[in-house]
């Protein structure tokens, strides 16, 4: 009894969506000798299928907002791709975020590496990039609504 009335609490709290913070994976990418092959391999023998993007999305949902589709990103790129520049790391992790610019101001305020400006992408969402303390670039994704 007591743990449905905390569920019929939690369910009618609202959900912050101000705080600058990550709330989830949007992207795993890494390197690959041959990302053709390598998304070929995949689709053969883990069904996992290419999108125009050369990319795959899985799609879940939110579970605070079960009416918000998330998407998860997954691609292989080519061997020394700039894209993960300036870190010499063989992968990168982009993080779904809410309040890209809030976050934004907090890092800077901590002295984190802000790699460019926020960017904006119609029916995308806005993107940045980051640097770590161990110099992985990490990509900050904040969908569109």
């Amino acid at each position: 009894m007591a743990d449905q009335k905390a569920e019929a609490e939690k369910a009618t709290t609202p959900v912050d969506t101000t705080t600058p913070k990550v709330t989830g994976i949007g992207g795993i990418f890494f390197y690959s000798d041959n990302p053709k092959e390598t998304k070929e391999w995949y689709t053969k023998n883990l069904g996992i299928e290419i999108n125009d993007w050369g990319s795959s999305s899985f799609e879940s949902r939110n579970i605070n907002t079960p009416e918000q589709i998330n998407s998860l990103q997954w691609k292989p790129f080519k061997n020394g791709d700039e894209y993960f520049s300036p870190s010499k790391k063989s992968f990168m992790i982009n993080y779904q975020v809410q309040n890209i610019e809030g976050l934004v101001d907090q890092l800077k305020t901590n002295g984190v590496t802000v790699l460019d400006s926020i960017t904006a992408y119609e029916g995308i969402g806005k993107f940045v990039h980051i640097m770590d303390a161990e110099d992985n670039k990490i990509e900050l994704w904040e969908p569109e609504d």
